[in-house]
């Protein structure tokens, strides 16, 4: 057998994680790269598509276990719907906030002490920390259920995997299908009629409303085409050889269903972010793309996507199980245009300012308003009428807290993370780029801390009143 112990340092850790299951769960201290190379060739050629797909089933519960352990040591996930709020097509949000603090700990006692203080005294909030990826050491692209199944009656794909399933209760997850708004048809309003836009639907839904060329945009949108985890390879996650992952699969409707995967670009793995699908409502009025990566068109972010993070920014990966190269001049313009039709929803309290009107506006709106442009700070972020400032911005969210690595995952610094517009923000929940503020009272808790601004509980709830109207 030959053993080409020279490319081995390119590995991903899913195939360490494999050689570990294979030959014992060595400490990583006792492989050596030529270690795992030899474990890695030598499995390889053991473990046949069967042998490795009823493996990974007969694993699947014990990872799913430990996921949902970590969710309930971290947070309240009751179902708590508001009376009175809900997203643009009747979902009632999820209220208060769900993050659980260390015994005998108070949210004004914490937000009293220092960052250094709450550091050594080991108070951080387990819900703050970074969230891993349901299965972090295997990562890749992973939906709910909800989506799976609608994907699978419409067109008959199946965007199961046999190794793991979504994590996150489908209560704190935007609604679905969400509504589908056009810059250049508000008259219409949702134009999605209440439908998942898929290749089985999106002519029938569109022909009317759409130029050619954009509706052109629209299918390539929602063709599938292999990825990591859904292709045709030995190696998939999928029982059955596979056609691939839609870009609206994850943007569903153009918007999010949640679905999440690990960042391609960071290494080690321990230190991929999970990624909050984010929505593409709002792209014509965005300047960067991803939440790190900073590319400077959603041009750039398609063919990024298509080319590198649909295969983990493994090269090697994307020849062997079919890249989808799209011609810049045409598919990739056709795909851009129309994603920059798709527009925030309706704010009818909002002036054309961006900023409440005050005939409409509650007193409670009004009063976080102020705390939203004051006190609160955010508006250095978060400028109208969109709520963006299309920067990057590095919370330095480890001055709180040692560094850990739990399920996988280790909690460093994230670093500079790109500032998403707040603009209908109600419709995309959870928050934060990794899903680990579940509410809009979780993130204004979170931030509170990290900024020190010492909002009192009246300023707090002002503050979500706010911006549940944007």
């Amino acid at each position: 057998m030959a053993i080409k112990v020279h490319a081995c340092h390119h590995i991903e850790k899913e195939q360490v994680m494999f050689v570990w299951d294979r030959i014992g769960w060595l400490s990583t201290a006792l492989l050596t790269p030529a270690a795992v190379c030899f474990a890695l060739t030598a499995t390889a050629a053991d473990e046949d598509f069967s042998t490795l797909s009823q493996r990974m089933q007969a694993e699947k519960p014990k990872f799913a276990q430990r996921q949902q352990a970590l969710l309930a040591e971290r947070y309240d996930l009751d179902n708590r719907p508001s009376d009175t709020t809900t997203m643009s097509r009747g979902k009632p949000i999820q209220v208060g906030v769900h993050v659980k603090l260390p015994r005998s700990m108070t949210w004004e006692k914490l937000a009293a002490l220092t960052p250094d203080e709450v550091r050594e005294k080991q108070l951080w909030p387990a819900g703050f920390l970074p969230l891993p990826h349901p299965y972090h050491e295997a990562g890749g692209m992973i939906f709910p259920k909800f989506l799976i199944e609608e994907t699978k009656r419409q067109t008959e794909r199946d965007l199961t995997r046999f190794d793991l399933d979504f994590d996150l209760p489908d209560h704190f997850l935007p609604e679905f299908p969400a509504p589908i708004y056009l810059t250049t048809r508000p008259d219409l309003g949702d134009v999605s009629q209440g439908k998942l836009v898929t290749l089985a639907s999106f002519n029938e839904l569109f022909k009317d409303i759409l130029n050619p060329k954009q509706l052109e945009g629209l299918r390539l949108l929602v063709t599938p085409f292999p990825q990591q985890q859904f292709n045709a390879t030995a190696d998939r996650r999928s029982l059955k050889a596979h056609p691939g992952v839609a870009c609206f699969d994850c943007h569903a409707n153009g918007h999010t269903n949640a679905s999440t995967h690990t960042v391609g670009d960071i290494r080690p793995n321990e230190h991929r972010h999970r990624i909050d699908t984010p929505s593409l409502r709002g792209v014509n009025i965005q300047r960067l793309f991803g939440s790190q990566r900073a590319l400077k068109t959603v041009e750039d972010f398609t063919e990024f996507e298509q080319r590198a993070a649909y295969f983990d920014g493994i090269p090697a990966d994307a020849t062997r199980k079919g890249t989808n190269v799209l011609e810049r001049g045409s598919q990739v313009h056709f795909m851009a245009e129309f994603q920059a039709l798709l527009d925030f929803p309706p704010a009818p309290k909002l002036n054309v300012f961006g900023k409440l009107d005050p005939a409409n506006a509650g007193e409670s709106e009004l009063r976080g308003q102020t705390v939203f442009f004051g006190k609160g700070q955010c508006a250095t972020c978060h400028t109208p009428p969109y709520y963006t400032d299309n920067s990057m911005h590095n919370l330095k969210v480890e001055r709180f807290f040692k560094e850990v690595t739990i399920n996988g995952r280790t909690a460093s610094a994230d670093g500079p993370i790109k500032t998403f517009p707040l603009r209908g923000i109600k419709d995309s929940p959870p928050y934060l780029h990794d899903d680990r503020l579940l509410t809009l009272e979780d993130t204004v808790e979170f931030f509170n801390l990290v900024l020190e601004l010492k909002l009192n509980a009246q300023e707090k709830k002002d503050l979500v009143a706010f911006m549940r109207v944007l």
